[in-house]
């Protein structure tokens, strides 16, 4: 074993040694400094083993964005137990299975979440979290203050993928893989320091907000102010009342903040960084973005299986709208065909990565494990291009979002943009439904912004004008709102097309 300095906890430590009395995590009036946390985080990990849990043990966190969340995670890094982040959300049949997957000796459970989860756990090992009640029972708890010895390739935390193709799978994440992707986001693209306030919006339990919000502001002793749950009103709130300075989210949340009507009243001069992941950003929010607010927004790519920061338009850089820049520190990214060879620069293959930040493998399924990493390069199931005149990648979309109509290939993010450009829509989704004879056919479900109007003919007719006739969408509908998951990325799995549009 080598020794704890190679553990996250190990940051947590560090921090607090040099910045005890700084703030390190906020909700509203609910606030701990470093040395607090660092103590708390301490008690928590005596308060596992208490509780017969031992290094190696997967543990289930299922908390929203609350301080909870940051003492739980690092206390069970900090015991050696492995951590599987849950979404609060998730019903019981999903609960059981990630805690049958990861054969998990344990569950942390928020309050709201105790019904559903307990149904799905079938254990007596479930243990609810109140708010308020567990600083009490910390408190009487002798802390482990020694950090748990790893090695760099053992496994840190297990988070399940969305299961867009299937039954979610656990991605294993290494403290190497975290310890180096955290410290190279914080350093090279956030260029975090403990004077910056981190916006904690993107949930906890995610790869974006968990590696990119929580671990880089405490390697670096930011403040991390939480909001449980985002609503752009409540965003601008905690923006103007702590003084944000590095904003982190996912599209749906700057288009939420664009289209706010009352966006003009905040306060939002203390924004010194924004950066954008998890899908594609429309470059016409972006540009609207900047003019309303004067802060850049950094684009970037990775997924949870990239731990997850992939690649970034680098500050300091040519920035590129519609384009997420160059492969961070330590990693490769290339563009290759179906049988893994490299394609010319400028022609659309799927993208592969290689580095620091690709996961140790799914959890015990070596099959996966071999599909997605068969070669030392993690295959993303994106399509993605590489410019050849600066190496810039451009993500193109999921290779099974791509629509083939009568032999076309049509990408449905090239449509979004288009559709981004009209005055009344706030967000577009294009999916592919059913057609007799092209196979498929392009359908598009948008909604408008507050208080505009189109009708679909007017929409359908605006796309019509400025793409190839093969590819604008025959199918219009006007919706209230998409569906989105839990990080806010628009779910178009979950679109269901009017019934007069199904052939």
């Amino acid at each position: 074993m080598t020794g704890p300095d190679d553990s996250l906890a190990a940051n947590l430590a560090r921090t607090a040694t040099r910045h005890p009395h700084r703030m390190a995590v906020r909700e509203g009036a609910n606030t701990l400094t470093y040395a607090q946390l660092d103590e708390a985080s301490a008690r928590a990990a005596g308060y596992l083993r208490l509780h017969g849990l031992e290094a190696g043990s997967r543990v289930g966190l299922m908390l929203p964005n609350v301080p909870e969340f940051v003492v739980l995670y690092y206390g069970l890094l900090r015991a050696g137990c492995i951590v599987v982040p849950m979404n609060p959300l998730l019903k019981a049949r999903e609960v059981e299975h990630q805690l049958a997957d990861s054969e998990a000796a344990g569950l942390l459970l928020w309050h709201g979440a105790a019904d559903a989860a307990a149904i799905g756990a079938h254990r007596p090992d479930v243990n609810v979290i109140e708010p308020g009640a567990l600083a009490a029972a910390l408190a009487a708890c002798p802390p482990a203050r020694e950090i748990a010895p790893c090695e760099p390739g053992d496994t840190a935390v297990i988070l399940y993928t969305s299961g867009t193709t299937g039954r979610p799978k656990g991605a294993e994440l290494t403290h190497a893989n975290l310890i180096r992707n955290t410290e190279v986001t914080a350093r090279t693209l956030l260029e975090l320091t403990e004077h910056d306030i981190v916006f904690g919006g993107l949930p906890l339990f995610h790869s974006f907000g968990q590696v990119v919000a929580m671990n880089c502001a405490i390697t670096a002793g930011a403040c991390l102010t939480l909001l449980p749950r985002f609503d752009p009103a409540a965003a601008f709130g905690v923006i103007e009342r702590d003084g944000v300075t590095v904003f982190l989210g996912v599209p749906t949340m700057y288009a939420a903040l664009l289209n706010h009507p009352d966006a003009h009243r905040y306060r939002t001069a203390s924004l010194r960084v924004c950066a954008s992941g998890g899908a594609a950003l429309p470059v016409e929010v972006l540009r609207g973005f900047e003019r309303a607010f004067d802060c850049a927004i950094l684009e970037g790519y990775g997924l949870s299986e990239s731990s997850p920061v992939a690649c970034f338009n680098h500050p300091g850089r040519m920035r590129k709208p519609g384009s997420v820049g160059t492969p961070i520190e330590g990693v490769e990214m290339r563009i290759i065909d179906g049988g893994g060879k490299e394609l010319p620069d400028g022609e659309t293959g799927e993208v592969a990565i290689r580095g620091h930040n690709v996961m140790k493998g799914y959890w015990r399924n070596k099959q996966a494990t071999a599909e997605a990493i068969p070669d030392g390069w993690l295959r993303t199931g994106d399509l993605g291009v590489r410019d050849a005149a600066d190496g810039y990648f451009h993500i193109v979309d999921r290779k099974k979002d791509m629509i083939i109509r009568g032999g076309f290939n049509i990408y449905p993010r090239e449509i979004e943009e288009v559709l981004h450009e009209h005055p009344a829509v706030a967000e577009a989704a294009v999916i592919g439904i059913p057609h007799p004879t092209h196979g498929e056919e392009v359908a598009a479900a948008i909604a408008l912004k507050q208080g505009a109007s189109a009708t679909p003919d007017e929409l359908r007719e605006f796309v019509k004008s400025q793409v190839a006739a093969y590819k604008y969408p025959r199918h219009v509908w006007i919706v209230e709102a998409l569906p989105k998951g839990p990080t806010g990325k628009i779910l178009k799995r979950a679109i269901t097309p009017p019934q007069e549009t199904v052939h």
